[in-house]
């Protein structure tokens, strides 16, 4: 791979060849204890469905709702169109979005576990809040403050991971975030489908128990060591060198660590990241952390994630049925996202993300088709039907947890140089709760507008972004963080973007 000076950013020379090191158990720990943020923001997700369709929650705080789903003459797509239930939902990602952009300059000044802590302390909080709620106040106030909690965690964990782990298999360590994230979402479905026996206060059981993964992040967090790229940019070298001597099992660290080092002077002269951010070389990175967190929530699979209860129950099936199905999705979603960890650093980002697109537009049109023509209102979709849509929906959960699920995720948080890493990964976060928050809160009414062609307007967006990374995403696999720059310039639409003194500068300089 070409080297040589990328202008204002990145490192001066590609030194990839000469990284030495191996997997330790401290790498692997460090990523386990790490991911546990991911475990936080996938329960959230699991558990915000299975509770809004308990019927005892929405008689304590949505009776309105309540009333509706026992109407018979109501719409199958209509019945849980309420702006205050999706409000209930959607609060904790408005929270998030603005939590993350508060946690950048602490992910950057004081370090990614500082952020991480943090994240763990508000969601514990949060969650005993909503356990003890009494009224929709304190059930919302709860809501925000684990939304704080996620927007922290979001923030630094991906980084985290990313900075600790081998180049070799940056990719498949830092998806224990989204693994943890399916766990979590297979766990609250669990959770669910055990606790709407327990009534009148099963729901009080689901929302509380956020409180233990919220514990083990905050303990986590507190216990594990800085990553060496924020020690040494926050002029702790020598700190640094020791961490990285521990992570890689060698004390030949001296090509990675000069890397880092190269990339904390550029950094510590930063002092607008973003604002910096902005700047016409850094426009492919930018982007990236835009258009990556976008897509992965307008494939669609949040409202399946957040809605699956609910939306079960809408094509006619019963309330154990609902959850069930539900739990089953998220079983699927956490063996798929096995796959992509053993896959990804041998196949490479865009094949998974291409090949995971194809399936996910075909699976929405074939369920879509089959609501259209089997399923209208005030009716119920025969048994054989019924299996139809779970088995294409297990399908379409498949093909985003080998895609779009974890490389969401992982490719933002791999491309940035250290002076706009902890910027750039809060604009990732914050795109990413914007958009979440956008179809968690209009998810509902656009059911009951578009009814069956809720698939088919998520499938057109799956379309785009398939296309997308066709054409404008570089392959990451196997590219040292601090080098990652260097990648934009050898790409055939985002070199012409770049300043073009720098890419002089870049191809005069290639060793």
């Amino acid at each position: 791979m070409a080297g040589g000076s990328f202008g204002p950013t990145g490192v001066a020379k590609e030194r990839a060849e000469q990284y030495q090191g191996k997997v330790t158990s401290y790498v692997i720990i460090a990523c386990l204890v790490a991911a546990i943020g991911g475990a936080i923001f996938g329960y959230d997700i699991g558990v915000s469905g299975g509770v809004t369709s308990m019927d005892e929650f929405l008689e304590e705080f949505f009776k309105t709702v309540y009333d509706k789903k026992k109407q018979a003459h109501e719409s199958n797509y209509c019945k849980y169109d309420d702006q205050g239930l999706a409000a209930f939902t959607s609060s904790l990602y408005l929270a998030g979005l603005v939590a993350t952009l508060a946690a950048s300059p602490i992910t950057r000044n004081y370090g990614r576990r500082a952020s991480i802590v943090c994240g763990g302390i508000s969601f514990l909080v949060g969650a005993a809040l909503n356990a003890g709620a009494v009224n929709l106040p304190m059930l919302l106030a709860g809501r925000i403050l684990l939304g704080v909690g996620i927007g922290f965690g979001n923030q630094a964990v991906p980084l985290y991971l990313s900075e600790v782990a081998p180049t070799h298999l940056r990719g498949g360590l830092n998806m224990m975030f989204q693994l943890a994230t399916t766990l979590g979402i297979f766990t609250a479905n669990m959770v669910n489908y055990g606790t709407q026996k327990l009534k009148p206060w099963g729901w009080r059981l689901s929302l509380g128990l956020a409180a233990f993964p919220a514990l083990l992040m905050a303990l986590g967090g507190y216990l594990l060591p800085e990553t060496p790229n924020s020690l040494v940019e926050r002029g702790l070298t020598e700190r640094g060198r020791r961490v990285l001597e521990k992570l890689r099992g060698t004390q030949n660290v001296d090509a990675e660590l000069q890397d880092m080092v190269d990339a904390s002077e550029l950094a510590n002269s930063i002092k607008h990241p973003f604002r910096n951010i902005l700047q016409k070389q850094h426009r492919p990175q930018l982007v990236m952390a835009i258009c990556m967190p976008m897509f992965q929530i307008l494939t669609g699979i949040n409202s399946i994630l957040f809605y699956a209860p609910v939306l079960f129950q809408t094509m006619g099936f019963g309330g154990n049925a609902s959850l069930y199905s539900s739990a089953l999705t998220g079983a699927v979603l956490v063996l798929s996202t096995l796959i992509s960890i053993a896959l990804v650093d041998k196949l490479g980002r865009r094949a998974l993300l291409i090949s995971g697109g194809i399936q996910m537009i075909i699976c929405q049109a074939i369920v879509s088709v089959i609501l259209g023509v089997k399923f209208g209102d005030n009716q119920e979709l025969s048994k054989g039907y019924s299996v139809v849509v779970v088995i294409f929906i297990c399908l379409f959960v498949v093909a985003f947890g080998w895609s779009w699920g974890p490389l969401g995720w992982t490719i933002p948080s791999e491309i940035f140089p250290l002076e706009i890493r902890s910027a750039g990964q809060s604009i990732t976060v914050a795109v990413n709760l914007l958009f979440t928050f956008i179809i968690a809160q209009a998810f509902l009414s656009m059911l009951c507008a578009f009814k069956f062609g809720i698939f088919l307007f998520f499938a057109g967006w799956v379309l785009v972004m398939t296309v997308f990374v066709y054409f404008l995403l570089p392959e990451t696999k196997g590219v040292p963080i601090e080098e990652m720059t260097l990648l934009w310039k050898k790409h055939w639409f985002w070199k012409k973007v770049l300043p073009a003194v720098n890419l002089v500068e870049a191809e005069g300089n290639n060793i």
